[in-house]
């Protein structure tokens, strides 16, 4: 899989990029935020790539920050926001302010996003709530550790316990329980086996 380019902008238009690489050229989807850094024709280029594979295409999708590409990635895992929708979505507001929404529940703000339904904004919530603390401005990051958002070291042990087959909800439950627990060592491993024998007890 192609994870990052780097060659001469041939072209660009708002959402897409040519992009000459040794002389092949790679069309790339890009969202509108990375449009705007970018600089003019001609000039050379480093993108993040996240590599799309269908029965009957392959599309490289492109970012101009390596946070782009992770909130990219957290958008497709959702279920019904595809590709095409997440590069929407992403162009509609700059990392930070995304993941703010996000963090707040903010379905108004989320909704003002062409392609964003009120299900869909609230399934964004729902879903990545608790994943936006590595996206957020420090100031906001505090504040939405405060409010329950988790860091991301925690977001990976809940990753893995849902990876395991737990339930999101009894996962969340038993590892926030860990979590105020004085005795567990802010380690990964120490949280994750704290919290699966909470599970199994």
């Amino acid at each position: 899989m192609i994870g990052q380019i780097r060659g001469r902008l041939l072209q660009k238009k708002p959402n897409t990029l040519l992009v000459d690489v040794n002389g092949v050229g790679y069309e790339v989807s890009i969202p509108l935020t990375s449009f705007y850094e970018l600089p003019g024709e001609g000039s050379e280029i480093t993108l993040k790539i996240h590599t799309h594979v269908r029965e009957d295409a392959l599309i490289l999708f492109g970012f101009h920050t390596q946070r782009e590409k992770d909130l990219f990635l957290k958008l497709i895992s959702i279920s019904g926001i595809g590709p095409k929708l997440a590069i929407s979505i992403l162009s509609g507001a700059q990392v930070e302010e995304l993941a703010q929404s996000i963090a707040e529940g903010n379905l108004a703000r989320l909704t003002a996003i062409p392609g964003i339904g009120r299900k869909t904004a609230e399934r964004l919530v729902l879903e990545l709530k608790a994943q936006m603390s590595p996206f957020l401005l420090p100031e906001h990051a505090e504040a939405a550790k405060g409010a329950g958002v988790s860091t991301p070291l925690e977001d990976d042990v809940l990753s893995a316990l849902v990876n395991l087959g737990y339930p999101r909800a009894s996962a969340e439950k038993a590892l926030s329980v860990v979590l105020r627990s004085e005795q567990c060592d802010r380690t990964f491993e120490e949280i994750l086996r704290n919290t699966l024998q909470r599970l199994a007890g």
